[in-house]
């Protein structure tokens, strides 16, 4: 079993396993409750050198198509890659944060190191994943951070966006909709409903928030796409931002995913900032 680095500061703790370079758990010291939530794998994980899936498990890259690696996790898909299921090395550690490090090489391509910062910062988490790509031939990149967070009956998550992709068949995207239905429809703070969601979000403006009994969190990413996946009766609400939508490997034009070439790199960041709630009279 990996050793988990054990890091703190006045308001925040986090533990983080090189074994998947996720947190096992991000606590607030302020509130006494955890931030995220542990299912017993990992409370937020990296995903490279792409997000989520990919119909098919291959597509068409400057004329040759790319047949993507089989996945230990998933019989279909090479599913949010690999750099969640690999083991990272320690290149530092420090009082409030950390840098992990791993190197990856598939046949079809992807050749790439890969950091990953985590730092904490008074009541906020940032995270920072930089990916540079190492092989001789140019190839496709996409990231993502995948959080659960801590949410119960009580919980509220509000945030805008433009148009969502509904689910469909082996959890891949149907057509875009431009109107949001009013259960999943985010840009006035609620609960939604209770049931399975595994939606993609279009022209999210970087921010969310959930409001809990006695904090209020707020997830922040320069990306238009955000993921939110969540279980019926779960305890837990994914919000996972990432640099293209899910399945763009076979929209027109890629959107958001990056061609890089020899040392070329790519870049995600996000922050998750732990406060006070307000309280009422």
């Amino acid at each position: 079993m990996s050793c988990l680095l054990v890091i703190e500061n006045a308001h925040l703790r986090m533990r983080v396993n090189p074994q998947g370079g996720g947190l096992q758990s991000l606590d607030s010291l302020t509130h006494g409750q955890p931030v995220l939530w542990d299912g017993g794998d990992s409370a937020l994980f990296p995903m490279l050198p792409l997000a989520n899936r990919v119909a098919g498990n291959r597509f068409a890259f400057r004329g040759r198509e790319i047949v993507l690696p089989k996945s230990p996790v998933d019989a279909r898909f090479f599913l949010h890659g690999d750099g969640w299921l690999q083991r990272w090395q320690v290149a530092s550690l420090t009082q409030t944060g950390c840098v992990l490090t791993v190197r990856s090489q598939h046949p079809c391509g992807f050749d790439y190191q890969a950091r990953l910062h985590y730092q904490l910062r008074d009541q906020v988490l940032r995270a920072e994943l930089t990916l540079t790509h190492l092989g001789k031939q140019p190839m496709l990149y996409g990231l993502g951070f995948h959080p659960w967070f801590c949410f119960d009956a009580h919980s509220r998550v509000q945030f805008g966006a433009s148009g969502f992709w509904p689910e469909g068949e082996h959890h891949l995207p149907l057509a875009w909709q431009g109107d949001i239905p009013p259960d999943i429809d985010f840009t006035r703070a609620q609960h939604g409903g209770d049931r399975w969601l595994n939606i993609g979000y279009s022209g999210w403006n970087g921010v969310a928030t959930i409001a809990r009994d006695v904090m209020n969190i707020t997830i922040a990413a320069q990306t238009p796409w955000l993921m939110l996946f969540r279980m019926s009766g779960g305890s837990f609400l994914c919000l996972e931002p990432q640099s293209h939508p899910v399945n763009a490997h076979q929209m027109a034009g890629q959107p958001g995913l990056v061609a890089l070439g020899p040392q070329e790199s790519t870049h995600l960041a996000m922050e998750i900032a732990v406060e006070t709630a307000a309280q009422g009279c």
